[in-house]
């Protein structure tokens, strides 16, 4: 008998499927190799299809970058981005001016409301071994009376994101990091202060789950509006709620039921993604997300007028100093600064 807490099961492309209140998951794994001294790669870029590479050759991509990898100055308005950044690092700039280098387990939450441009570079620091990078780029939605507040970034560093362990009854471990929402009473950071996610009601979580080989877990249950999405990224296969699902497989829930996993002979790594829709239009083009075709034509006007404030920076493709540690510079001028381990 198929399990009633499954509504469907499907394979995980790129971007990865959400549904509202989200608007687009990304998952970048790639296995840089040496850096070249300036933060490129030491080895060659032949047959890569600079400004453009995305298809994985030996492992990597440059994405839009043509001497550091990742994507260099670019605009976005209507939304937010929450940038998870397990294994690495990235250097941030933008338009308002804030900077940062963040990474090993770092989260960069970022509001563009009405509009901001910023620079993800991935700087391939280590010269004497290889720079492998993990990351999850993840765009939550800002609702209608939300689009137009003021650009707004903030650092969730690593050292501060609550962490569960809980042990089944066979006393094998899941893991699971409360980067949004709460569970068993440990709530995450503070979200950017316009988000959905600052609403407690609106009841957005983002966790990431670890399983160790033959664990058994359970999602709790909460409101039946909430729209609930789990993706398995690392792993075999599963029993969840008796149902199989594989390895590279997302699946969305019922928030209000209990959701049992039972995992397989593999250690499995999830991403959870949950929120009350907003359950208004979404119109979007490429970086912009808005209500309306006209809003998005006004974005685009405005963006060719203003450029959301400008470049304040020397080049597109910025990168901070090399033995620079972990950092957020904010747009009104504080610094935090963090160790970054080699």
């Amino acid at each position: 008998m198929a399990s009633t807490v499954i509504k469907r099961i499907f394979p995980l492309g790129f971007p990865w499927q959400t549904q509202d209140p989200f608007l687009f998951c990304v998952y970048h794994n790639d296995k840089f190799p040496k850096g070249n001294g300036q933060m490129g790669p030491s080895e060659g870029l032949g047959g890569r299809s600079l400004g453009q590479d995305f298809t994985i050759k030996d492992g990597w991509r440059m994405y839009h970058g043509r001497e550091v990898p990742g994507f260099p100055a670019h605009p976005h308005r209507g939304f937010e981005t929450i940038t998870i950044v397990e294994e690495g690092v990235v250097d941030h700039t933008d338009s308002m001016g804030a900077a940062g280098r963040f990474g090993q387990g770092d989260v960069q939450w970022m509001t563009a409301g009405k509009g901001v441009q910023h620079s993800e570079m991935f700087p391939l620091i280590n010269e004497d071994k290889g720079n492998p990078l993990e990351l999850f780029q993840i765009w939550l939605n800002l609702p209608k009376a939300s689009k137009f507040v003021e650009p707004h970034f903030k650092m969730l560093w690593h050292e501060n994101i609550p962490v569960i362990q809980e042990k089944d009854a066979n006393g094998k471990q899941t893991t699971i990091k409360i980067v949004a929402g709460k569970l068993n009473g440990e709530e995450a950071i503070a979200p950017a202060p316009d988000s959905w996610a600052a609403t407690e009601g609106n009841q957005v979580a983002v966790w990431l789950v670890s399983m160790e080989a033959g664990a058994s877990w359970s999602i709790p249950k909460t409101d039946a509006a909430v729209n609930r999405s789990l993706f398995m990224f690392e792993g075999n296969a599963i029993s969840l709620s008796d149902q199989e699902v594989r390895n590279l497989h997302g699946v969305e829930l019922k928030a209000d039921e209990q959701a049992t996993i039972q995992n397989g002979d593999t250690p499995a790594r999830f991403l959870l993604l949950q929120g009350k829709p907003l359950n208004e239009p979404v119109v979007q083009h490429g970086p912009f997300v808005m209500n309306s075709h006209q809003e998005i034509q006004e974005a685009m006007r405005e963006y060719g007028r203003t450029q959301f404030g400008g470049w304040p920076w020397p080049r597109h493709e910025y990168t901070h100093e090399k033995g620079r540690g972990r950092f957020a510079l904010h747009a009104d001028g504080r610094l935090e600064e963090k160790t970054l381990s080699t």
